[in-house]
């Protein structure tokens, strides 16, 4: 009886007198004394249909027992609905079906969430009872526009010679950063797999066995805290490329992304994407990846209060911070009370406090002004062009506090005032620091990941690095920012083991190290690598901004809770003492 079956929500006028077959669930029942609307939907969305329980007890009784989410087998007629009965909320708001014939296939008890209602239910109840939460039409969409931009990516990258090629889940642990999550082996006693966090050294093995163009809709695990935009398990586009250059990879990946935003929101994006530095980035916006689509920019004022008489000035440049500014361009709207509580914003990213002007009348007032000289409030009006009633707020601290700190009150600032476009903003990160020192523990990280290759003109300050010239030396590395979210990023890679090794070391790595956790991608390597690079998007991100969604719990079917939690399956949970024993495991 399901062979011939139509879909609700495709059905209109044009199919006017059609015998069709529905399979679905009640939406909602009305009865209007002998004649019932049923609101039935399906995967395509929802049809009305009417059923006439005069003429004949059996359906009488038969709808009198069905209620909302039983599942139901329809046949019956369609036809248009009245003029003034149109609904045009609905897709099919043209046309009712006429039920000729009604088949309860399954029976339903009250769902303990709504189907109709929004994401204002509790969470925990959606993500416990997620087979009903997946019913509501916001997540219904969600996931079908997953399935759209995986479909999307796959035959975009297939067009430009991409194969997609599966690398293992169950790997050696290499700690790239975060915790890896560990699988013990039954088989081989007191060994553990891991779980990737990336496939980041498979790709790079299948650029050397000279499939030069890989993709993969992967699966990645890792072991951290949790917050709105991640999750313990998650989805990469994940993708590499021999014998490429930077310019070729952002050309071909700005292919995939305008071919993802067209066939999700219908909107033509503009190709090239802008590009700035990452030394841009930070003193322009305070963070590597930069909401463009407002003003505020950071103006740094250091020089201009080298003899300050403000103590709080004074001490930051004495430690060798920096002083930098944003401008609120209506000071007006910003009182006491929140100067207060955006003073207390700032603490949040160590900042001591947030010191301001305002500027009135064509001169300073109010906040810090009595502390600020004639000559040093001139250079400033100067320096950052200042207008009637604009309010400066400013940041002195550590660089990176600074930056911080103004970067996030930034953004603050935008939201609270609604002064964001609503638009797409593509950025192109370049030029990251290869290298980040740790003055605590007296040693370099890699910025990205330790196989990431330096620019080769600076090469030579490999030979001669120091904790104060460290930054100066630059990864052919890249991140693409939309709307100020890091949805992408990579780099192009090492091929050559002898810099490799010297990466190695200066990073801390012993051989002996470098060769437990990477041996065979060194060994790889030997064997006529080819230049490669790539690219790494997050999926679960990407579905985010583009749903305008809040978390990526809610573009995700089966997430977990920030605790790493699977309510609906009760995951993660106890095992019994037998499995215990067979894998050697003593719990603590």
């Amino acid at each position: 009886m399901f062979e011939k079956r139509n879909y609700c929500g495709e059905l209109n006028a044009s199919d006017e007198g059609k015998q069709v077959i529905l399979s679905g669930w009640v939406q909602r029942k009305r009865d209007l004394g002998g004649i019932i609307f049923v609101e039935f939907r399906d995967i395509s969305g929802i049809v009305q249909i009417v059923c006439d329980t005069k003429e004949s007890a059996e359906m009488a009784e038969l709808m009198d027992n069905i209620k909302s989410e039983y599942c139901l087998f329809i046949s019956g007629t369609v036809r248009k609905r009245a003029d003034d009965a149109v609904n045009t909320n609905m897709q099919t708001g043209e046309i009712e079906i006429f039920a000729e014939k009604i088949q309860i296939l399954n029976s339903s008890v009250l769902p303990p969430i709504p189907v109709e209602s929004d994401n204002t239910v509790n969470e925990d109840l959606r993500l416990k009872y997620r087979f009903i939460d997946l019913r509501r039409q916001d997540m219904k969409d969600a996931i079908i526009a997953r399935h759209k931009v995986m479909q999307t990516t796959r035959k975009y990258l297939s067009e430009n010679r991409f194969l997609e090629i599966e690398t293992p889940i169950l790997n050696k642990s290499t700690p790239e950063g975060a915790r890896d999550f560990l699988v013990p082996s039954r088989m081989n006693k007191n060994m553990f797999y891991a779980l990737p966090q990336s496939p980041q050294l498979f790709k790079q093995i299948l650029m050397v066995s000279g499939f030069d163009r890989y993709f993969q809709i992967a699966k990645c695990f890792r072991d951290e805290d949790l917050r709105n935009d991640r999750q313990p398990e998650f989805t990469q586009i994940d993708i590499e490329m021999s014998f490429l250059t930077i310019d070729m990879l952002i050309d071909i990946m700005e292919g995939l992304v305008k071919e993802i935003i067209k066939k999700i929101t219908g909107t033509e994006i503009v190709l090239p994407f802008n590009r700035i530095s990452y030394d841009e980035a930070m003193n322009r916006f305070g963070k590597d990846a930069p909401d463009m689509r407002f003003g505020m920019e950071l103006t740094d004022c250091t020089d201009i209060f080298q003899q300050s008489e403000f103590k709080v000035f004074s001490t930051a440049l004495e430690n060798g911070g920096i002083i930098k500014a944003v401008v609120f361009e209506d000071g007006n709207k910003i009182s006491r009370k929140i100067t207060d509580e955006l003073a207390e914003f700032v603490k949040i990213y160590k900042a001591k406090g947030l010191p301001f002007v305002k500027f009135r009348d064509g001169k300073l007032d109010a906040g810090i002004t009595k502390f600020i000289t004639e000559e040093q409030q001139k250079q400033l009006i100067a320096r950052l062009d200042l207008k009637d009633n604009e309010i400066v707020f400013f940041g002195s601290d550590s660089e990176n506090i600074v930056n911080d700190a103004l970067g996030s009150l930034r953004l603050k600032l935008a939201q609270d005032f609604g002064l964001i476009r609503n638009d797409f903003n593509f950025v192109w990160v370049l030029d990251f620091p290869l290298f980040e020192y740790d003055p605590e523990e007296k040693r370099y990280y890699s910025m990205h990941h330790p196989f990431t290759m330096p620019r080769t003109e600076d090469l030579t300050l490999l030979d001669n690095i120091n904790p104060e010239n460290a930054g100066q030396i630059k990864a052919q590395a890249y991140d693409i920012v939309l709307n100020g979210v890091e949805i992408g990023g990579g780099s192009i890679r090492i091929s050559d083991t002898k810099l490799q090794n010297k990466i190695f070391t200066l990073l801390g790595i012993s051989e002996e190290e470098a060769k437990e956790k990477f041996s065979f991608l060194l060994e790889a390597l030997k064997y006529g690598a080819p230049p490669h690079g790539g690219i790494a998007f997050g999926l679960d991100r990407i579905m985010m901004i583009l749903l305008n969604k809040n978390s990526i719990r809610d573009v995700i079917p089966f997430p977990k809770t920030t605790r790493g939690q699977c309510l609906m399956s009760e995951a993660p949970s106890p095992v019994s003492s037998q499995q215990l024993d067979e894998l050697s495991i003593k719990i603590k």
